[in-house]
């Protein structure tokens, strides 16, 4: 008792005001990750969104564009590039042949037609006396094989490729599709000039280098933040005994609780994100493939998902959106509040029913600790529904080959909801033991 009553003097106000002062910087430190934390959250699902739209299955595997430039490819190369080998040649020339003698068949069948008129017997006597079938007939395997020489030479397989090609796209335009093309073409575009790229894959190659970078800054702040934590707890294990810093040292770790909780109800919790990583078949002999076509992705924090639910048009998902604002948001808000009030102010107000309930009793509607679990039990649920789903559609063989990816995953955001839900917990019982109230 008397060890108090000497240093009540100026220990106190000094020890208080230091604390405050490196608490505060703390603070500081901890608002500047969890700030840095909640925009790397957004950038990261802004890029991945742009990542998803500019690798959606419906511009890939299911574009006829793309389908159109592969195809065409194809049939440029299998053209010009197509040899005959003897054997093919050889059996060329006898159906070239069969087709040039059913000609002269044909031909000399009409010739052989009784002529209705004098011009008919005329042009009939003629063509007789200067035309002979069986010299055309012994001309026909050099016609053969000048018509095969002709069909392989270099410059008419390139005409012909061209000619293919041509009609290719010819057949594949339509008002429509004209229009559909021009406007995926103008979101590349568009894509393209925001990332500073020309083509997809460098989009590609840009996002995933951007998406990388941004994911080791995310986990960095967010160790950040759960350090700064840790330093208030280890306080409290080192204050234990300095009751007359319990007060100070309690409210300064409320408002750490309250930067936890922001952090952890704006940013990213869970991404769900599936897409066929490889498609690869062979077509005339060469390979068409197809890349990281994205079949869903998507990616909500808690208040995003309040904002969903709430703007939908159906009662039962405004009634959802609504429950959760109250039980998982406005009451730790409210609890958190009330225990620094509780604290702080004098008996009266401090063992109000209202506050006294939302101190110390709030805890068992507060939904936040039951968020934390359905999301956790939705990821296991999801992740592992999506890896059976995706498996049943993987197909490895010799001329096709199907492989699926199920990138769905936590991130920091729950990391930091959770730390808070705990957090809290700890704090809450803290309280019970420094409260010079009723706690009951």
């Amino acid at each position: 008792m008397t060890a108090k009553t000497t240093t009540s003097g100026s220990e106190f106000p000094a020890a208080k005001i230091m604390l405050i002062l490196g608490l505060a910087l703390l603070l500081t430190a901890e608002g500047f990750f969890g700030y840095r934390l909640r925009e790397l959250s957004a950038r990261q699902e802004t890029i991945k969104a742009d990542h998803a739209n500019i690798n959606n299955i419906s511009f890939g595997l299911l574009s006829v564009e793309n389908w159109r430039n592969q195809v065409s490819g194809i049939i440029n190369r299998q053209v010009k590039h197509f040899k005959l080998s003897a054997t093919q040649k050889k059996e060329l020339q006898t159906e070239v042949e069969e087709v040039l003698n059913a000609l002269v068949d044909k031909a000399e069948a009409m010739v052989d037609k009784k002529p209705q008129s004098l011009a008919g017997k005329i042009r009939k006597l003629v063509v007789k006396t200067f035309v002979k079938t069986d010299k055309i007939r012994a001309q026909v395997p050099a016609f053969a094989r000048s018509i095969i020489a002709k069909a392989d030479n270099p410059d008419q397989k390139s005409k012909l490729s061209d000619l293919a090609i041509t009609k290719f796209n010819d057949m594949q335009h339509s008002g429509s599709m004209d229009s559909t093309l021009n406007a995926n073409h103008a979101l590349f575009e568009s894509m393209y000039r925001k990332y500073h790229v020309n083509s997809t894959e460098q989009l590609n190659q840009q996002l995933d280098k951007l998406l990388q970078q941004i994911r080791v800054e995310m986990y960095k702040y967010c160790f950040g933040m759960l350090g700064c934590i840790l330093v208030v707890l280890a306080l409290w294990w080192f204050m234990r005994k300095r009751v007359e810093l319990h007060g100070t040292l309690f409210i300064m770790s409320l408002l750490f609780a309250f930067i936890l909780l922001a952090v952890g109800l704006s940013a990213s919790m869970i991404e769900v994100d599936c897409r066929i990583k490889t498609l690869d078949f062979v077509l005339l002999g060469e390979h068409v493939m197809f890349k990281d076509q994205v079949l869903f992705y998507e990616s909500k924090s808690i208040l995003g998902v309040v904002e969903v639910l709430i703007k939908q048009p159906a009662i039962d998902s405004i009634a959802v959106g609504v429950l959760i604002l109250c039980f998982s948001i406005l009451f730790p808000v409210m609890k958190l509040s009330s225990t620094g009030i509780h604290l702080l102010s004098k008996r009266k107000l401090a063992e109000n029913r209202i506050i006294k309930y939302f101190a110390f009793q709030s805890g068992k509607w507060s939904m936040a600790d039951v968020i934390v679990i359905a999301i956790l039990m939705t990821y296991i649920g999801l992740n592992g529904l999506l890896d059976s789903q995706l498996a049943m559609l993987n197909i490895r063989g010799n001329d096709l080959t199907l492989i699926t990816t199920n990138n769905t995953a936590l991130q920091p955001g729950y990391i930091i909801f959770i730390s808070f839900v705990l957090y809290g917990l700890i704090l809450s019982t803290i309280l019970k033991y420094i409260t010079p109230h009723d706690a009951h």
